[in-house]
């Protein structure tokens, strides 16, 4: 194998004047040093990165301490190297980064201490993946499933960990059997805007847990499309009274939901809590539509519970990577551009396919050298 490059490049914004929502911040690569591990870190080269709604949101200055210094991008498929603290082998290992930093294994949330911060682009956490060369601590590594090819393996972490707690963990459908073996069977789940990476997730996990599931999305061909990944059926949410048509789509013998998994906000709460059992879950990972959800006085009548849902930890990290594995889901990737960092122009389309919502699945980058797996292809949809 090669080794490191005494220069390499990170991909960051550049900042320019403008407000928040109408801002742009351009792309930019700048020199960084070459990082030396230490004997608790591992020293990689990413083979493939995607793209996040928080990248989005970071170049219009709609997210939380965004910085002008620290590399873009939370998600990456990586090649471990040879290091003093790390020996060559004949067969480059793979490895998958935990995409935020600081929690360890609470369920409720991140321990107060070191503090919880995700990677790429804010000041928060000096790391992000957009480099051709970086060390990461070995500790938020997963060995990488074999099955997956480099571009889906690059699609898996942060949606992955998002969609698995919001799913195993916030929304009570999932009982742990032991030996890696999750079951929801008969369980009725509504998943909002398929689509977007974590809801496609969702839906993986859920289908293979035996949860019906039934989603919600804009695009008619993104609905036919997720009913190929094993959803039951979807409706329109541009449709006035999408609930209602959704109603009559639930089985006789479980003639409701026993939760919802939504990123939008909004009105989710108001319309979809008709279709909730009595003490039926809501779990919210984001707010994309609107930050703020109503809550109406039919809801507390209805007992329905509303659970906020952020990232995950690194032992919820490490359970869903390990049943991704075992089960051999593969994220669904949208597209894929070549040339790495140097392709801006590239890089930008695939945020310009972010922007206008046209994705079904993960975006993107391939850096150009990849380590193989045993069964690696990529997602056709």
């Amino acid at each position: 194998m090669a080794s490191p490059r005494r220069n390499h490049q990170a991909l960051t914004m550049r900042k320019i004047d403008g407000k928040p929502g109408e801002v742009w911040y351009p792309l930019q690569l700048i020199a960084v040093p070459t990082p030396t591990p230490s004997s608790s870190q591992l020293l990689v080269r990413p083979t493939h990165l995607s793209l996040n709604h928080r990248d989005l949101f970071l170049r219009q200055a709609l997210y939380p301490a965004p910085s002008f210094t620290t590399p873009l991008l939370s998600d990456g498929c990586c090649i471990v190297l040879p290091s003093p603290h790390q020996k060559s082998s004949s067969e480059p290992s793979r490895v998958l980064l935990n995409p935020a930093h600081g929690w360890l294994d609470s369920p409720f949330g991140p321990e107060p201490s070191p503090g919880f911060a995700i990677l790429g682009g804010t000041s928060s956490n000096p790391l992000g993946l957009a480099q051709d060369l970086l060390v990461v601590p070995a500790d938020e590594t997963a060995p990488c499933p074999p099955h997956l090819s480099g571009a889906e393996a690059a699609a898996l972490p942060l949606t992955g960990l998002t969609g698995w707690r919001a799913l195993v963990t916030k929304s009570g459908l999932v009982e742990s059997r032991g030996n890696g073996t999750y079951s929801g069977e008969g369980k009725n789940l509504l998943v909002t805007g398929i689509g977007g990476g974590v809801a496609l997730m969702v839906l993986l996990f859920a289908v293979q847990m035996g949860i019906r599931v039934w989603v919600t999305s804009g695009d008619a061909g993104k609905i036919a499309k997720a009913r190929e990944l094993g959803a039951e059926q979807g409706v329109s949410y541009k449709e006035k009274g999408w609930e209602k048509e959704l109603k009559g789509m639930l089985p006789k013998e479980r003639p409701y939901l026993d939760a919802i998994i939504d990123g939008a906000g909004g009105d989710i709460v108001l319309k979809g809590g008709r279709l909730l059992k009595p003490g039926g879950v809501v779990v919210s990972y984001g707010m994309t539509l609107a930050p703020s959800l109503s809550y109406p006085m039919q809801a507390v009548l209805n007992n329905v519970e509303v659970r906020g849902s952020t990232m995950g930890s690194r032992a919820e990290f490490q359970a869903m990577v390990a049943f991704v594995a075992k089960e051999k889901i593969r994220p669904v990737v949208s597209r894929v551009v070549d040339g790495g960092l140097q392709n801006l122009a590239g890089i930008e389309e695939l945020f310009e396919d972010m922007k206008a919502g046209r994705q079904f699945g993960k975006l993107v980058i391939a850096m150009g050298e990849e380590g193989k797996g045993s069964e690696g292809t990529e997602s056709k949809l």
